[in-house]
């Protein structure tokens, strides 16, 4: 097991992602994950990870203008390109900064029908073929309607269904705590029963997403 900080909510007190990373390691940090990098390049996002001698364990996959909440297409029919051409970039970053893991984000939706979940289905079925070719793993997270409205996947047992039908050992769970204890709770139960399915845990106290060991929902 290795901790690792995810600068998209932890030293943000940096400017930028770029000095984030360096924020990461002077607290203590071997590793991190970030969110997609948007407004730097590979070569930049690469050289800030490198000078703060981090590993860098995942990378988001590329969504669009966050800022305008978008959070990916990956369950938008119409949008199948989009979604292959920020796959192929993401992978880019990836390799660049040696992430080994890529989280594939769906998206949010105002109306969801059955052809939002074929689409989901198809985008992650060429994803784990990509994946397996690059020798990289795709995970899938589950987020809560309180903290992302109309976000896409909210469901851990339709993510393990579509993970189940795809069956490809480069494609996996990402398994948050925090939107698990939104979302059903039952933390132990349900821990052991999704780990089967896992490639990728994150933990913050619940409900305001802060550090772990300040008082919360869960007793860590």
């Amino acid at each position: 097991m290795k901790f690792c900080a995810n600068l998209a909510f932890m030293f943000t007190e940096g400017s930028s992602i770029l000095e984030r990373y360096a924020l990461a390691k002077s607290a203590g940090f071997k590793a991190v994950e970030t969110g997609f990098p948007f407004g730097h390049t590979l070569e930049q996002v690469k050289e800030a990870k490198e000078k703060a001698g981090v590993d860098q364990v995942l990378i988001n996959l590329k969504t669009g203008d966050v800022s305008k909440g978008e959070l990916g297409v990956t369950a938008v029919p119409g949008k199948e390109n989009e979604f292959k051409d920020n796959l192929h970039v993401t992978i880019d970053y990836a390799k660049a900064v040696g992430a080994r893991k890529i989280h594939i984000m769906a998206g949010k939706l105002e109306t969801v029908t059955p052809k939002n979940w074929e689409t989901y289905e198809s985008n992650l079925k060429y994803a784990a073929g990509v994946l397996k070719n690059e020798d990289l793993l795709g995970v899938i997270e589950p987020i809560n309607q309180h903290s992302v409205p109309k976000y896409f996947l909210s469901d851990f047992g339709k993510a393990v269904d579509i993970i189940k039908k795809i069956d490809s050992s480069h494609l996996k769970l990402q398994l948050d705590v925090f939107h698990l204890q939104h979302i059903c709770g039952d933390l132990s139960h349900n821990i052991k029963n999704l780990m089967p399915y896992v490639g990728h845990v994150q933990i913050a106290q619940v409900p305001n997403r802060n550090e772990p060991d300040t008082p919360g929902e869960i007793n860590y």
